[in-house]
């Protein structure tokens, strides 16, 4: 059995699936990418993908979940952080994109280095969009070894930059792609905010003489957030510019996990071969950016609510995990 791990995008939300996962490794005694063959992700999923894929000493992973918890707790305030000068700059978010692209690309070097692709622990996706030929694009671990693709074996801090570069929110972020010229990169929830699918497409393709998949979708809380139609209606560009996302974000999660739900159902008193972990954010907020101590702590609420109410799912699971 091949197992594949997929993560959603969701910015600050991201504790939510880092929360759960770490109560995976702590019943198993195991880091993640020991027990899973493929791991994808989108944005900050992509982000926890790579970190948890990361080589350290020893052969091991450098990164357990519970570390990258640390990620949100100590560098989303830097994350998402506005100086003065920024604010009148770009309008309030008006002119410009909302956040300087300081903060993330300092944590982005601090967590991955110079470490690229190839190195990855296991096999990896990590979704983007290209904005210049105009289509999406996924970063693999089996590309960057390839030695007939010069070019795509990017830097990891590079990749978690690209992934997450959400429109509004962050500048798109231009690379060297090799001899094949610049491309330039916006988060990948716009086509596929949950990867799972692309990473189940992705498995079939590495392990091609597989029939028995495994796969972990994780998300990171749905929005429930009311739109009035009294309101919405009188809105223009400036104001959907960024509630937009959420709604483009939010349905592409749910289609996928109707898709995946048909596809790997099993019959009853059989293994089962999907799972998907998710919680309706009616408290705390869906907002990807509020990274204050308040809303982490609520947003870490939820993922003990996934925990205390998938028990038995979740004991199962890391049975098949170890198994």
């Amino acid at each position: 059995m091949q197992k594949v791990l997929s993560i959603d995008g969701g910015g600050i939300r991201g504790i939510i699936p880092a929360m759960v996962l770490t109560e995976v490794e702590r019943r198993t005694e195991r880091r993640i990418a020991e027990m899973f063959d493929l791991v994808a992700g989108t944005s900050t999923g992509g982000i926890l993908a790579l970190g948890l894929t990361k080589p350290g000493q020893d052969n091991k992973p450098e990164y357990s979940a519970k570390k990258l918890i640390e990620l949100y707790e100590t560098e989303g305030g830097k994350i998402f952080s506005i100086p003065v000068w920024h604010r009148i700059h770009s309008g309030w978010g008006l002119a410009d994109e909302k956040y300087p692209s300081t903060g993330i690309d300092e944590v982005a070097l601090k967590y991955f280095g110079d470490v690229r692709l190839a190195q990855a622990f296991k096999e990896v996706l990590i979704t983007a969009y290209e904005i210049e030929e105009r289509g999406p694009w996924f970063f693999k671990r089996r590309h960057a070894r390839d030695e007939n693709r010069e070019g795509d074996n990017f830097l990891m801090r590079d990749i978690a930059r690209a992934t997450s570069a959400a429109p509004t929110y962050f500048e798109p972020l231009q690379l060297e792609w090799g001899p094949h010229g610049q491309r330039a990169f916006i988060d990948g929830g716009i086509h596929s905010n949950n990867p799972a699918m692309c990473a189940y497409v992705e498995a079939r393709k590495v392990y091609p003489e597989e029939n028995d998949f495994l796969v972990v979708s994780l998300g990171t809380g749905e929005p429930t957030r009311k739109m009035p139609y009294e309101e919405v209606k009188g809105w223009g560009l400036a104001l959907w510019a960024q509630p937009i996302l959420n709604v483009v974000f939010d349905g592409v999660s749910d289609t996928v996990d109707y898709q995946l739900l048909e596809l790997l159902s099993t019959e009853e008193g059989d293994a089962r071969r999907y799972y998907r972990f998710q919680t309706v954010l009616d408290t705390g907020k869906d907002d990807l950016d509020d990274a204050s101590a308040t809303n982490i702590q609520a947003l870490k609420e939820k993922a003990k609510e996934i925990i205390d109410d998938n028990e038995a799912a979740l004991e199962t699971l890391c049975s098949q995990l170890i198994a």
